[in-house]
């Protein structure tokens, strides 16, 4: 025990800690109690006395008429009141007869409500040196002890039952209870510790025990050393091993604790009060004497915050650190994980290049979850550095399913891959469940590519989707084929969705479409082409069929199949048709409407000449008659077409969309005459719904060639005499435009014409001279009926065919009836009523039409001779200046008579 370092932990107080009991005491200190923020004493003359903290006498009485053997403040609870404080004493009031055995009172003795027994201690003559209580559980347990003896009583039974735990007592003031309970007995040999089995640990200070104490964890002693007479004061740190305070005193008659100080009262009535310094304190001592290791078991015995103890730690490291004691330092270092920023200590390691105590601190860094991802990269390229696979898979591979969590998922992914570490990082990845992360490393630095095709293929579909839009480009570049079964897959099947009770377009509109992955054939467009056919083969009524034919379409007819599409402006890629038309990577040139291709491959051109067969084929599949509109875009076909130079897909185009007049134009720019021809035969036809005015627009560009087109013209001309489509100076103003043509080209043609006029003229001249000579009768019998009286010799009824008799009507037209035959129409002949109210109806309806002007113009224009038609308009008195009123009946009137003719 004399090794044990000696501390100055505790100091004295009250005035250099000297004072002195107050001279109100005037009778000789029995007994001491403590408590409740009071010191009580009591003396021989029977009087207590209450000090408070500066051991100033507040008030006294006289509580026996002898001696106070003995006090003991108590504190008692009330129920609903709150607690009282009770002072207990036991004196000297008359003589008492001794006992050999103790006498014992149990009960609310507040309420007087005891019960008295006795406790048989010894059976000897012992005296009772020191008791002390404990609870177990619900046990209540008494420790009674004697100068012979140690007892253990446990008083729920009754009477008390006895257990002897040691044959040798102790004297007076040398016993004690622990924090935890504990009995403790001072002997000159040693200091010992009892629990309820017996003795335990036993401590040898040597010297007599005076007084025995327990303060805050720490063990008080005064101690006479018989060598030398004097007694010493020390406060023993049994956890630690040292003694916190050593201070010889005079003669001590009581020990108290109040106030956290220890009052030592001596036997000239003087007092010392001892109390503990504050931890900081305490450290700085320690500190100086580089005494970490004390300092760090103190500040844990004393249970100080984390912060405190983590301080400690670190200095200690600190110390250690400057010594070069590197793993000593780090174990210090570890411990303050938490507390300590990290980078204190890394950057120490990092300068010392120390990388195996670095990695020691990362690795529990990350056990504590508090690593960061640059403690995870530092981490890993230790790892790394020292080629420590072992630890690498531990750190990575963690069995127990929680290593995802100890480290940044994408930051031990990113170092492993930079280290070459594949395996590592992909065994991250696809725990973590990164499927990008775990492509990017199959794909761009492993090239294990149909790995990568048999992970995307255990992917749901959602996220196998995801993936092959990142990582598209790089399948389809090295693995078409493959690639694109997956995307069929994905486009057209998918087992996650329910196929019961939807349609087929419904269901097909919750897959992805094929123009979602458009973005991966960029620089792949026959992989695109195949993946597009095998879709549009089996699938027939997809949501963006529109936007799929359109791609087709480009590809089919791009002479040199380079990409971007122009058909996918929403996809973000950058259309130019005027750039891309003027800069193909392939010369080309249209003769006579057919492409030439001026490589000498003989194989690329077999390919376009394939592919433009397969866009002819969609462009006319994908127009079926029952549709007014084509599954594809119309504009785009034609810009595509005409970029490529396509004329069969224009003219296909033109004439589905019945542009006649462009596809004739198809032909002029080709200078194809004999297809030329041979298209208005078959679009100029009237009689089959065709425009015959393409005879003209075909004669206007033979007018207007500049060279001999002699056989041409004159095969035109037989279409347009036969129709009648122009008249001939129209003809002859048209073709004298061309200054290779003869007049012997349209000399047959004229003569037919002029043959023609002339029996025209005749027949016209006939016609008017018979209109003349009808007219000129008209006119006579007009003035005959105006002037002459008009005899009528008909015998019998036109109606009934009767011998006509009285009464009787004649009209004007000749026709008689009996007056009876007519009923009330009186006014018209029944035999010419009808004619006439055609007459009358049909021009009415002419005067109607004449109103319509859409319709007159409409006449005018698909009349073979408009003339004729605005003639015939003249001609019925529709188009005139004025109007003019209905004609009236030709008839006079009706004559009765009622004799004979």
């Amino acid at each position: 025990m004399y090794q044990w370092r000696k501390f100055e932990f505790f100091e004295e107080k009250l005035g250099g800690g000297k004072c002195k009991i107050p001279d109100d005491i005037t009778g000789k200190i029995e007994c001491c109690s403590s408590g409740r923020g009071k010191l009580v004493i009591g003396c021989d003359d029977g009087t207590v006395s209450l000090l408070d903290r500066g051991l100033n006498f507040n008030f006294g009485f006289q509580a026996h008429s002898s001696s106070v053997l003995f006090l003991q403040q108590l504190k008692v609870k009330r129920k609903f009141k709150s607690q009282r404080n009770f002072l207990v004493s036991i004196g000297e009031d008359e003589q008492i007869s001794p006992q050999q055995s103790g006498m014992c009172l149990k009960g609310d003795i507040a309420r007087e409500r005891i019960t008295r027994f006795k406790l048989q201690v010894d059976s000897g003559n012992s005296p009772v040196t020191g008791l002390g209580f404990r609870l177990d559980g619900q046990a209540l347990l008494l420790f009674a002890i004697t100068p012979n003896s140690v007892s253990l009583f446990s008083m729920q039974n009754q009477p008390p039952r006895r257990q002897i735990l040691d044959q040798i007592g102790c004297s007076v003031n040398s016993v004690a209870m622990s924090d935890r309970s504990e009995l403790i007995i001072g002997r000159p040999e040693a200091v010992y510790f009892y629990e309820v089995d017996g003795r335990g640990p036993c401590w040898a200070f040597e010297g007599e025990k005076k007084f025995l104490g327990w303060f805050r964890g720490y063990l008080l002693c005064v101690i006479a050393d018989q060598r030398n007479g004097k007694n010493t004061f020390n406060i023993y740190d049994l956890k630690n091993r040292l003694i916190a305070h050593s201070l010889v005193v005079k003669e001590v008659s009581h020990m108290l604790c109040e106030w956290g100080n220890i009052i030592l009262i001596m036997t000239d009535k003087s007092a010392l009060c001892i109390g503990e310094k504050d931890m900081e304190s305490k450290l700085d001592m320690l500190f100086k004497k580089n005494l970490y290791t004390v300092a760090i078991n103190l500040v844990q015995t004393q249970q100080a915050d984390a912060a405190a103890t983590a301080e400690v730690l670190r200095k200690y490291g600190d110390h250690l650190y400057s010594k070069q004691d590197y793993d000593e330092a780090m174990a210090q270092y570890i411990n303050t994980i938490g507390h300590l920023e990290p980078s204190y200590v890394i950057q120490k390691f990092l300068d010392a290049q120390r990388i195996y105590n670095l990695t020691n601190y990362l690795e529990n860094l990350h056990e504590k979850g508090l690593a960061s991802k640059d403690h995870t990269t530092l981490l890993l390229n230790c790892y790394t550095k020292l080629k420590d696979v072992e630890k690498l898979n531990v750190f990575i591979k963690s069995e127990d399913g929680v290593g995802e969590h100890k480290f940044d998922v994408e930051t031990a992914i990113r170092v492993c891959r930079a280290a070459n570490y594949h395996e590592h990082a992909m065994y991250v990845a696809k725990k973590a469940g990164r499927h990008e992360w775990y492509l990017k490393i199959l794909l761009e630095d492993l090239g294990r590519y149909d790995e990568a095709l048999q992970y995307i293929s255990s992917l749901e579909p959602s996220q196998a989707g995801v993936t092959v839009k990142e990582y598209g480009k790089i399948l389809i570049e090295h693995k078409p084929g493959e690639t694109i079964d997956i995307l069929m897959r994905l486009c057209t099947e998918d087992a996650d969705l329910p196929r019961s009770g939807t349609s087929n377009g419904s269901y097909l509109s919750m897959l992805p479409s094929p123009v979602d992955f458009l973005n991966i054939f960029i620089h792949h467009p026959q992989s695109l082409m195949d993946f597009l056919e095998k879709y549009v083969d089996k699938v027939k009524d997809s949501p963006a069929q529109v936007e799929i034919h359109n791609t087709l379409l480009e590809l089919y007819l791009s002479i040199d199949l380079d990409f971007p599409s122009i058909s996918q402006a929403n996809n973000g890629i950058n259309f130019n048709l005027k750039e891309r038309a003027a800069a193909p990577t392939m010369s080309r040139a249209v003769s006579n409407g057919k492409l030439i291709i001026d490589g000498k491959n003989s194989n690329i051109e077999k390919d376009t000449l394939e592919r433009r067969e397969k866009g002819l084929l969609l462009l006319k599949s994908a127009w079926p008659s029952d549709l007014e509109h084509p599954l594809y875009d119309v504009d785009l076909a034609i810009i595509l077409c005409e970029m490529n130079a396509f004329k069969e897909g224009l003219l296909y185009l033109y004439e589905k969309m019945k542009l006649y007049k462009e596809v004739i134009a198809c032909y002029m720019q080709a200078h194809d005459h004999e297809g030329l021809i041979a298209c208005c035969k078959r679009l100029g036809d009237s009689g089959k719904g065709g425009d015959a005015t393409l005879w003209a627009d075909l004669l206007k560009y033979f007018g207007e060639l500049g060279e001999d087109c002699s056989k041409e013209v004159k095969e035109v001309l037989t279409y347009i005499e036969r129709d009648d489509i122009l008249p001939p100076i129209i003809v002859l103003q048209t073709l004298s435009r061309n200054p290779c043509l003869t007049l012997s080209v349209i000399k047959d043609y004229i003569a037919r014409k002029l043959e023609q006029e002339s029996k025209l003229i005749e027949e016209d001249r006939r016609a008017i001279e018979k209109y003349q000579e009808d007219t000129l009768t008209m006119r006579k019998e007009i003035q005959d009926l105006r002037t002459n009286a008009r005899i009528f010799q008909l015998s019998k009824c036109t109606t009934c065919t009767f011998t006509l008799d009285l009464p009787a009507v004649h009209f004007m037209c000749m026709h008689s009836f009996h007056q009876r035959c007519l009923g009330d129409n009186e006014k018209e002949c029944p035999e010419c009523a009808p004619e006439y109210r055609s007459v009358m109806e049909m021009k009415r309806s002419l005067e109607q039409n004449s109103k319509d002007q859409d319709r007159f113009f409409q006449q005018v224009k698909s009349s073979k001779d408009g003339f004729s038609v605005i003639a015939e308009y003249f001609g019925k008195g529709v188009i005139s200046k004025t109007s003019n009123g209905p004609a009236g009946t030709i008839r006079s009137g009706s004559t009765s008579s009622g004799s004979d003719f």
